[in-house]
């Protein structure tokens, strides 16, 4: 039987590890903010080495995008209606979003990748092109609509965050899902 404490011993699975690291990457991340949520206090709070950390990610930023992908999975689609569709991925992304240090991460790994193309292509990759797909295949609408779709979505529900704090409130979400759903039709 192992015991916790020889569960922080190396060679642990890289799931377990990975699962700590990201756990602690959005604690730290909820607590410090991003810009203070260094390397080193992500793996300080998930009690491990810094190199461990970049032996899999080589930024602070490919471990948030990494992180993010994790948290977001993917999306809960039924196929059943493209409105429900719509609806159910914006619902979706209004919860992820509301959960402690998501939106922050979200937002500093945003704003790092403006002077950093490659961070900006690993985000493209790996975070918004699997729900691009998934949207497209979804909805039936052109790339470029839904690209623009997800600008408003999470560019509304970021914005939120930002100015209050507080996620966005169902009524409000209800009302964005409304205005999605007659733009398209």
């Amino acid at each position: 039987m192992t015991s916790a404490s020889s569960s922080a011993r190396p060679g642990r699975p890289r799931s377990s590890v990975d699962a700590e690291v990201f756990a602690a990457t959005l604690r730290t991340i909820d607590e410090l903010g991003y810009t203070r949520a260094t390397v080193d206090r992500i793996a300080a709070a998930a009690g491990i080495a810094k190199t461990t950390i970049y032996r899999r990610w080589p930024s602070k930023g490919a471990l948030v995008t990494a992180c993010l992908v994790d948290t977001f999975g993917s999306l809960p689609l039924t196929g059943a209606s493209r409105s429900g569709d719509l609806a159910t991925a914006i619902r979706y992304g209004a919860a992820k979003i509301g959960e402690p240090g998501v939106a922050a991460a979200f937002a500093g790994v945003f704003t790092d990748a403006i002077g950093d193309p490659a961070l900006r292509e690993l985000l493209a990759g790996q975070l918004q092109e699997p729900y691009r797909v998934a949207l497209h295949d979804a909805l039936g609408e052109p790339d470029q609509r839904i690209l623009f779709l997800i600008d408003v979505v999470i560019g509304t529900l970021l914005h939120r965050m930002g100015m209050t704090g507080e996620p966005m409130v169902d009524a409000d979400v209800d009302a964005l899902i409304n205005m999605l759903q007659r733009e398209l039709g």
